[in-house]
C-alpha cells in the first residue's frame, strides 16, 4: 500500500488547541446509527460491557523540552542512553555540533558529544538531569499546539497537568498517550461500577509513534524501538476476560502495540507477563490476537497511527469516519475528540491457565 492511501484534508480550525474537561470530549462510536452514533466520552460506562477488561497506558510524560540559557538551543531529551548521557533532538542542529556545550544554567550543562547522519544528537550532562526536569523542562507539545511565550516560558504552564493521564504513574514518555487524556478518576470509577475491569501496561512513547512516513510504500518505513511493559495482574486480567467471554478493551494505539508486541513476544499465541522494546508497525493486513475494541483520538494524515487504526478497524471505513467527523465538527488530534470502534471478526487469543 502506499502512503497517500492514507491521507485526508484537514481545516486547521479542527486541530484542538486545548482540551475539554475529562469526559466531555465527543466520541463517534462506528457501530453505531443515528444519535446513537454520535456520543460523548462520559458515556463509556453504558457503551462498554460487563465483563470487558479496559486497558491503560500508565506512562508518564516528562518534561523534556530544554531551552538553553541564550535561548540559542532547544533540546528535546528523547531517552536515556548512559548514567548521564541522553539521546536527543537539538535545534539548531548544525550548530550543535560534537563539543558544543550547551548551558541551561549555573547548575546544568550538556556537552555535544556525537551526531549521526540523520541529524540526531547525543549529549552528555554536568550531572543526572531528573531532579532538574521540574525546574527547567517544558512539555513536550505537538508542533500543531501553539503557546504564548508565558506559556513557553513556563509561567502558565497548565499543559504540565493537563498534557498527563491521571493514572500516570512510569516516566518514561516524551508524548502522552492521548487517548487516556478523556478520562477522570470518576469515570474510571463509574466504568469500574458498571462490572468492566481496569488493568495496566506501560509504553514508553517515543520517537517511533510520530515519526513521519517519508517513504512511498508503506512496508519501506521502519519504526523506531519503544520501551513497554505487560505485568503479571494485566497478564492474568487478559486471561479471566477471556474465560468469562468479555473483550479486551485498548485505550489508545499505544495499548494496541503493547499487547499484541506483547503476544508476539511470547511466540505461543497467549499473552504472558514481560518487558522489551518493540518496533512493531501495524498496517492493513496485520493478524490482531489480542485486543478487541480500540478507544482512540483522530489522528494526523499518513501516521502510524492512523495505518493502525485502519488496520483494526478497514481502511475505507476509518476514512469514512473521519470525513463525517470533519463534517460534524469533532476536534481532532491530541486534545481532540474520540471514536469507539469494534474489530470485526475478531481473532479471540485462546485461554490458557497461568504457566
Amino acid at each position: 500500500m502506499l502512503t497517500s492511501d492514507f491521507d485526508y484534508d484537514l481545516p486547521a480550525d479542527r486541530i484542538a488547541q486545548q482540551p475539554v474537561p475529562r469526559g466531555e470530549s465527543r466520541l463517534l462510536v462506528l457501530d453505531r446509527e443515528g444519535p446513537e452514533r454520535h456520543r460523548t466520552v462520559r458515556d463509556l460506562p453504558r457503551l462498554l460491557r460487563p465483563g470487558d477488561l479496559l486497558v491503560l497506558n500508565d506512562t508518564r510524560v516528562i518534561p523534556a523540552r530544554l531551552y538553553s540559557e541564550n535561548g540559542k538551543f532547544e533540546v528535546l531529551v528523547t531517552e536515556k542512553a548512559g548514567d548521564r548521557e541522553w539521546n536527543a533532538l537539538v535545534k539548531p542542529g548544525r550548530r550543535a555540533q560534537p563539543g558544543t556545550v550547551i548551558v541551561f544554567d549555573d547548575l546544568l550543562t550538556a556537552e555535544v558529544i556525537e551526531k549521526d547522519p540523520s541529524g540526531r544528537h547525543r549529549l552528555r550532562f554536568s550531572e543526572p538531569i531528573e531532579p532538574h526536569l521540574e525546574r527547567l523542562g517544558h512539555v513536550p507539545l505537538p508542533p500543531y499546539i501553539h503557546r504564548s511565550k508565558d506559556q513557553k516560558d513556563g509561567k502558565d504552564d497548565k499543559d504540565k497537568e493537563l498534557y498527563q493521564t491521571v493514572y500516570a504513574r512510569h516516566p518514561g514518555a516524551i508524548a502522552a498517550p492521548t487517548a487516556g487524556l478523556h478520562f477522570s478518576e470518576e469515570l474510571l470509577a463509574e466504568i469500574r461500577g458498571a462490572g468492566v475491569e481496569t488493568a495496566m501496561v506501560t509504553l514508553h512513547v517515543g520517537l517511533g509513534t510520530f515519526k513521519p512516513v517519508t517513504a512511498e510504500r508503506i512496508a519501506d518505513h521502519r519504526m523506531e524501538r519503544e520501551r513497554w511493559e505487560v505485568p503479571a495482574e494485566t497478564a492474568a486480567a487478559i486471561r479471566r476476560t477471556r474465560d468469562r467471554g468479555g473483550r479486551i478493551v485498548a485505550v489508545g494505539t499505544t495499548v494496541v502495540r503493547t499487547l499484541e508486541s506483547a503476544v508476539l513476544s511470547g511466540g505461543r499465541g497467549k499473552i504472558e507477563a514481560g518487558s522489551g522494546a518493540t518496533e512493531l508497525f501495524i498496517t492493513p493486513g496485520f493478524r490482531f490476537q489480542v485486543v478487541d475494541v480500540l478507544l482512540t483520538n483522530f489522528h494526523l494524515p499518513r501516521s502510524t497511527l492512523l495505518m493502525l487504526v485502519s488496520a483494526f478497524a478497514g481502511r475505507e471505513r476509518v476514512l469514512a469516519a473521519y470525513a463525517e467527523a470533519i463534517r460534524e465538527g469533532y476536534r481532532f488530534y491530541s486534545y481532540g475528540d474520540a471514536m469507539l470502534v469494534e474489530r470485526r471478526r475478531a481473532i479471540r487469543l485462546a485461554s490458557t491457565a497461568a504457566p
